[in-house]
C-alpha cells in the first residue's frame, strides 16, 4: 500500500498535514499551521515537487 498525505484542522482551526507509511506510520508532519486549506495544499504539493530530487545532507560525521 502507498503512503498518503492526510490534511486536519489542528486545535486552534489551523490546516496542517502528515505523510502516513504504507503501514500507516507517521513519517512526517508539517513545522506550521496555514490558515487556507489551499495553502496546506500548496505545501504538500510543494515536497511532492522537491522531495524526490532532494540530496541527504549526511551531518553525523
Amino acid at each position: 500500500m502507498a503512503g498518503k498525505f492526510e490534511l486536519y484542522k489542528d486545535k486552534s482551526g489551523e490546516f496542517r498535514f502528515r505523510l502516513k507509511a504504507g503501514n500507516g506510520e507517521v513519517i512526517a508532519t508539517s513545522s506550521e499551521s496555514y490558515g487556507s486549506k489551499a495553502a496546506a495544499l500548496n505545501g504538500i504539493e510543494s515536497i511532492k515537487k522537491n522531495a524526490a530530487e532532494a540530496n541527504v545532507d549526511d551531518q553525523t560525521d
